[in-house]
């Protein structure tokens, strides 16, 4: 397999190329900085998206979608955000062949025109909460692209709600951290989260709060795979988002908005992946079992579609390979470059002693199988394959987070993982020297670990760490 991926261990961002390429997840596409998806990473995203999308709903918001293009004049509206994301915007000033009146953005994000329709529609205490998300791309004019993680243009959800007041918009923004993405990220993606706040120096443009969820990947580094922000009165101020109370009075509206994106596969391939290819936790994977045709012979072919059917019939997201054209050493290490959870592999010689073989991708075991206990084994694997995979992340982030008692000494951690320090010792200051490092405070945390409602509280924890 080093033949066909770069070792992790020689050089990481290679190796992440290597894999997406090789296990055709995604391509460059023709404008730098984007991004072509390709089947085997759309179904991937696909499940990411389904299971999302059902946690969003539970919480009870609902999707609608609004429009790519946003006027220029909606933005600057809010100064502070403008600013934040002025350096990312696309610009679109001729349209139909002339130029236009007032140029338009094109969507980094969507809080200042969901913030006008906001305002349209909602006029009493009784039209509140308003609880919207939408399913979208969004523009984001990226200097250094790198696929999945750094696009111009990539996929995401983001919501964006109003509440009347802050208590009810911040339990919300916390609601969705907590039940919908971290819920997702770790029993489903398998990726243990570390849920913080923000400090003011990397709070969300325009917020108040800012809550993160970090994951360690596979180098050391930090990756955000998602926030839910605060955003006060801002944008209820700025679009005129104001509602009659209860009491008679005019008030202005509590927002928040919140959003992941198709950066959480890149999160995936470098939180889970290995030297032979990704390895895709069971509950997310599109094929949990991939029963493959060895070789032909009598009868092979039909015992194989029988397993298939078996194993669908049984709950399992199952796919058949019997490609006999294609040689069988080549269709595995495809197989496992993409990560498929259990393979299924079964031949004349297989047949004829009453076996398959069971080939679990976490830990590369190989069992022989009577064919009539496939079903029960494969499904024991899915199960405590999930678990493993969560469980080795966990083990490498522990192992790579030192608790030390000076900025100097989290640089240092830095370098080859995530640091633990108290906030006192660090402050604004001390954030901007580690910046310059190239060092970034993730997030602020509680010494319980829980997830602070200010950056003011006393005894507060910095996790720091370079990042993607």
């Amino acid at each position: 397999m080093a033949r066909v991926l770069t070792p992790r261990a020689e050089d990481f961002p290679r190796w992440y190329q290597d894999l997406i390429a090789k296990a055709k997840l995604a391509d460059n596409g023709p404008v730098r900085g984007t991004m072509v998806i390709r089947p085997a990473g759309y179904a991937i995203w696909e499940r990411m998206q389904a299971e999302m999308d059902n946690r969003i709903k539970a919480a009870g918001a609902e999707n609608a979608y609004f429009p790519l293009f946003i006027p220029e004049g909606h933005l600057k509206r809010e100064a502070e955000h403008v600013e934040g994301f002025s350096p990312e915007l696309a610009v679109v000033t001729h349209g139909g062949g002339k130029q236009l009146a007032e140029p338009v953005v094109v969507r980094p994000t969507s809080e200042t025109v969901i913030g006008e329709f906001m305002a349209k529609w909602v006029d009493s205490y009784r039209d509140l909460p308003l609880l919207l998300n939408q399913w979208a791309n969004v523009v984001r004019w990226e200097l250094r692209p790198r696929i999945f993680l750094r696009t111009s243009e990539f996929l995401w959800q983001e919501g964006h709600t109003a509440h009347t007041t802050r208590e009810d918009a911040r339990a919300y923004a916390r609601r969705i951290l907590h039940e919908a993405y971290e819920d997702l990220m770790v029993n489903v993606l398998a990726i243990p989260v570390q849920v913080g706040l923000k400090t003011a120096r990397e709070r969300f443009a325009g917020a108040t709060a800012t809550y993160t969820l970090e994951g360690m990947m596979g180098d050391g580094k930090a990756l955000q795979l998602g926030t839910s922000h605060e955003l006060g009165q801002n944008f209820g101020r700025a679009f005129d988002i104001s509602y009659t109370s209860a009491e008679g009075g005019r008030e202005y509206a509590w927002t928040t908005s919140w959003g992941t994106s198709t950066r959480m596969l890149g999160g995936l391939i470098m939180c889970h992946g290995d030297d032979d290819g990704l390895r895709v936790p069971p509950k997310l994977a599109p094929v949990q079992a991939y029963v493959m045709v060895v070789k032909d012979g009598e009868g092979v072919g039909e015992a194989a579609a029988r397993l298939h059917d078996a194993l669908r019939d049984a709950g399992v997201r199952v796919a058949l390979d019997d490609r006999t054209d294609t040689p069988f050493g080549r269709r595995a290490v495809d197989a496992e470059l993409r990560g498929y959870p259990v393979r299924v592999e079964i031949g004349p010689r297989d047949l004829a002693a009453g076996n398959a073989v069971v080939v679990r991708r976490t830990d590369g075991s190989k069992s022989p199988v009577p064919v009539a206990d496939v079903v029960g084994v494969v499904r024991a694997a899915l199960d405590a394959d999930q678990q493993a995979l969560h469980d080795q992340a966990l083990a490498r982030r522990q192992a790579r987070t030192r608790e030390v008692g000076t900025l100097a000494e989290a640089i240092e951690a830095a370098a080859t993982g995530w640091a633990r320090v108290p906030w006192s010792v660090v402050g604004a200051k001390g954030e901007a020297e580690a910046n310059a490092e190239g060092v970034t405070v993730r997030c602020l945390i509680r010494a319980d670990g829980s997830v602070p409602d200010s950056e003011d509280e006393p005894d507060l924890v910095a996790v720091l760490s370079r990042a993607y």
